[in-house]
């Protein structure tokens, strides 16, 4: 088959492009620029931004299949980017799909867009969007999730996956955080509570977009649905913590502070920040202070059930092919 991928240069988007060469797919990927190991390994690059509707039709046409991987991710920024990039981009991606008649399309969302700032345990598919939310991120994903929901139909069939908390080789965005700031110093634990929390091994996170494709038609099953997936093996969130310090030789996080003083500092920071328009992210915002001292672990049932999903590289497996690679760093 002739893929798109969105964000096909990105930690997930560059694991998926792999999966489709391997079982022998041509691979588009769309991104702001082009990225030279997925050139050799004979990815076309179609760039520019997710809100340039023209760039997106233009790299969409003659594909039967699009993942919709890429967005503007974070805690922090204008919402405008994150509204242009994750909420126009998803439209755009949608009308290029049904401008050239693409019937499939995967959708990569986040559990973030149901976080309502309490403990979320064990929770499936029908739990409700939060009334509020304390990021642009989440708040424009789950404003993308619904036009995926809801450009399901018999020309073009949708569906929408929610991964949490991707890590593993490669990873440019939550290893290297957590690897820098242990290695300063600068991490605390947030409450004393041993919060579980899902996470998910990259390569599982690529398998389950393949698997949910494959199921995926017009009035098919897993059509018009979202899902959750995860390792299905919730930890507490700082023993994941420790063990990716471990695998970059730096010792575990000691020091302690309270969930209401971490949510004080972040909503001080966010205040300091938009004062004085300081560029990059706060240490510490209102959402992350949430999130590190919640639990959110999700039913996985659904994925299960419906195409498959098995998490096939276990935590411990996941955890030594990280400790190699960053090794190699």
């Amino acid at each position: 088959m002739k893929v798109l991928v969105t964000g096909g240069g990105g930690f997930l988007g560059k694991a998926i492009v792999r999966l489709l060469l391997e079982r022998g797919d041509e691979v588009r990927s769309f991104s702001r620029r082009e990225y030279p190991e997925l050139t050799k390994l004979g990815v076309k690059h179609c760039c520019g931004d997710l809100d340039d509707a023209a760039a997106v039709a233009r790299s969409a046409a003659g594909c039967d299949l699009v993942f919709h991987v890429a967005a503007k991710a974070g805690v922090w920024g204008p919402y405008e980017e994150f509204y242009r990039a994750n909420v126009v981009g998803t439209h755009n991606v949608i009308a290029a799909c049904r401008e050239h008649d693409i019937p499939r399309l995967v959708y990569t969302s986040s559990p973030s867009v149901v976080f309502n700032g309490r403990d979320m345990e064990g929770v499936d598919e029908s739990a409700p969007y939060p009334e509020h939310f304390e990021a642009f991120y989440p708040q424009t994903k789950a404003e993308a999730e619904q036009l995926v929901i809801a450009a399901n139909g018999a020309g073009l069939a949708t569906v929408s996956l929610r991964p949490h908390l991707i890590w593993g080789p490669e990873d440019n965005h939550l290893t290297p955080r957590i690897l820098e700031r242990g290695a300063q110093g600068a991490l605390r634990r947030i409450g004393k509570r041993e919060c579980l929390v899902d996470t998910i091994y990259i390569d599982n996170a690529a398998q389950a977009h393949l698997q949910a494709a494959e199921h995926l038609s017009a009035g098919s099953s897993v059509a018009g649905k979202v899902y959750f997936i995860s390792q299905g093996e919730p930890l507490p969130v700082w023993y994941v913590v420790d063990r990716i310090l471990a695998a970059g030789g730096i010792p575990p996080v000691r020091g302690t502070i309270s969930p209401r003083l971490a949510y004080a500092i972040g909503w001080s920071l966010e205040k300091i920040y938009a004062l004085l328009r300081l560029s990059g992210e706060p240490r510490m915002t209102r959402f992350v202070a949430r999130e590190l001292s919640t639990a959110h672990w999700f039913d996985i049932n659904a994925a299960r059930n419906d195409f498959g999903y098995r998490p096939r590289v276990s935590i411990d497996e996941g955890m030594e092919r990280l400790k190699a690679w960053i090794a190699t760093r």
